[in-house]
């Protein structure tokens, strides 16, 4: 499997967010920038179903990362309606670049999908700024 050189990451911070803990961009990030990997154990498709957990990221029908570790940054991205970031996966890697120019202290975010949305996130209802405006404007 090829190996896809990693670009140094802009400076980022773990703090605080409206979910729990979320990553936050310690510097200005231009669109289309490389922020950071998604990292994590390589499992099969099955060890993954049986371990099961929100900190899996599927690479494709055979293989997925387990990025529960806390060492993981990239797992600390939450979850967006309205994303600012977005997962590209090369080969058996996950890169996340800027989806547009993030400013210095803002939180980090991409889309989970559709599947992972369906099963965590709507029984609870989504807390991503997108939706939280839509609450309050009602």
């Amino acid at each position: 499997m090829k190996t896809y050189p990693v670009p140094p990451s802009p400076k980022l911070v773990r703090k605080k967010s409206k979910t729990g803990l979320g990553l936050y961009a310690g510097e200005a990030i231009k669109k289309n920038a490389f922020i950071i990997t998604y990292t994590g154990e390589k499992l099969t498709a099955a060890q993954a179903d049986e371990r099961g957990g929100q900190y899996l990221f599927e690479l494709n029908n055979r293989w997925t990362l387990d990025g529960r570790g806390r060492q993981h940054t990239a797992r600390y991205i939450n979850h967006s309606c309205r994303p600012n970031a977005e997962a590209e996966v090369k080969g058996h890697q996950v890169f996340i670049t800027a989806k547009r120019a993030i400013k210095p202290g803002e939180e980090i975010t991409y889309d989970y999908g559709k599947e992972f949305w369906k099963e965590y996130i709507k029984p609870k209802g989504c807390k991503c700024e997108k939706c939280t405006e839509k609450i309050s404007t009602k």
